[in-house]
């Protein structure tokens, strides 16, 4: 490993420093979902019309993501043996797909279609003031809320 780089146990204040890694990170993604025209709900939705007008957009979005972070993942797998910011990398262990996923996963996608945003887009947006964005923002804060009530409420 690269003597340079500090691990997250050597750095005093590491949540303070994980912090702004996310907070630079965030800005980013902002900026590129911004820039590439993905806060407007029309857009999205333009997308997700394939019998109507459809508009190529996000999949280009999506596809110049995927060209980027396909070989990116694919070297930091095999020449980091730990992550930056953490001292060992986290995926996922499980690969099934169980009722609480797909309820998930509907959910999303029916937000999406409906409102044009997804959660990404919709916080990039909120500086806008727009009260679609601001309603959508608001029913995104009770679902987690209720997500995580339900998890936690005995079955």
């Amino acid at each position: 490993m690269n003597a340079s780089i500090e691990t997250p146990a050597a750095v005093p204040n590491v949540a303070l420093r994980n912090g702004l890694a996310a907070l630079v990170v965030g800005l980013l993604f902002g900026l590129g979902l911004s820039y590439s025209g993905m806060t407007d709900p029309a857009r999205v939705q333009g997308f997700l019309d394939l019998a109507g007008r459809w508009d190529p957009t996000l999949a280009f979005v999506m596809g110049g993501a995927l060209l980027v972070n396909i070989p990116a993942y694919w070297l930091t797998r095999r020449t980091r043996t730990q992550p930056l910011f953490d001292t060992r990398f986290t995926l996922p262990t499980r690969h099934d797909l169980d009722g609480r996923l797909l309820l998930g996963a509907a959910c999303f996608g029916i937000g999406w279609g409906l409102s044009g945003f997804c959660p990404g887009p919709a916080l990039a947006s909120l500086s806008s003031g727009a009260l679609p964005v601001l309603g959508f923002c608001a029913a995104m804060v009770a679902g987690m809320a209720l997500a995580a009530f339900v998890q936690k409420t005995p079955a």
